[in-house]
């Protein structure tokens, strides 16, 4: 099914991967959407959440994802990585790397994520991201655009609306835009468009947005992009902490996944079959 006919009449959560392998896991898992998150696949490459990788790099990640899994994929294009000729390049990369909705935020490049405490960050002029958002939306073809805010109160719902005539199929706050549940309702109400939602770990929204606060309040996308991240690198850091520590790594890898279920995971029975098929017999 479509991410658009999706979120027509339900609430779609769609958790924050990576790579092949974290795709492959959330779909296993039961999710009917996945994200490409930007703070993760920055992570997997060493670096924060500053748009420190490049357009490419980010691409690269997302098809690597793609051909893991069918899914739908949500995808964070962070500023778009330049103006709006260069955003309107980038959203037809990725519509043409088959993802089904881009996020577009409001800050200047390199943006600053918005996660980090007392982080403050620098928004373009109004005009400059309006424009952005209507070169996406016109290069998107039938990818779905959702147009992120940094901004807070006030100036947060003049830009959603501004960025809704541009095109926005749906408004993205972040978590320090409002500071209630009944914000983000009178947000829903001013746009008239869905919002998607960011359920970062530790944050308020985490804690208050339950699937009936959501739906009351317009949310149709719940993100789910840092849950995974943290807790794969404690499981893994704990782990390698044991294993420099001396443990034997038998003991280290006792309540790790059975190797045969790994191979099963990542489709090894498939490639056994096809080589099977098409490989001359060993001698």
């Amino acid at each position: 099914m479509e991410l658009r006919e999706m979120i027509s009449d339900r609430l779609v959560f769609a958790p924050g991967v990576w790579d092949g392998l974290t795709a492959r896991l959330a779909e296993q898992a039961g999710f009917s959407a996945l994200c490409a998150s930007g703070f993760a696949i920055s992570a997997a490459l060493g670096y924060p959440d500053a748009e420190l990788y490049t357009m490419s790099e980010n691409l690269t990640a997302v098809r690597t994802i793609r051909e893991a899994s069918g899914l739908p994929l949500i995808a964070d294009i962070d500023t778009g990585y330049g103006n709006a000729v260069n955003a309107a390049r980038t959203a037809r990369r990725f519509a043409a790397a088959g993802v089904s909705a881009v996020f577009l935020e409001d800050q200047r490049s390199p943006k600053r994520c918005p996660l980090i405490p007392g982080a403050e960050v620098e928004l373009t002029d109004l005009a400059e991201a309006e424009g952005k958002v209507r070169a996406v939306k016109d290069a998107a073809g039938d990818m779905l655009v959702i147009a992120r805010t940094d901004a807070k109160g006030e100036e947060a719902l003049r830009r959603a609306e501004a960025y809704v005539r541009a095109g926005a199929d749906l408004i993205m706050p972040v978590t320090k835009t409002f500071a209630s549940v009944e914000e983000w309702a009178r947000c829903h109400e001013t746009v008239g468009v869905p919002l998607m939602a960011t359920l970062t770990a530790s944050a308020w929204t985490e804690r208050e947005f339950t699937p009936e606060v959501m739906e009351q309040i317009g949310v149709r996308i719940a993100l789910l992009p840092t849950q995974i991240l943290m807790a794969v690198t404690g499981a893994a850091q704990a782990t390698l902490r044991r294993l420099a520590a001396g443990e034997p790594p038998a003991e280290v890898s006792a309540d790790a996944l059975p190797h045969h279920d790994f191979v099963a995971l990542i489709g090894m029975d498939e490639i056994e079959r096809q080589q099977h098929k098409y490989l001359p017999a060993a001698v």
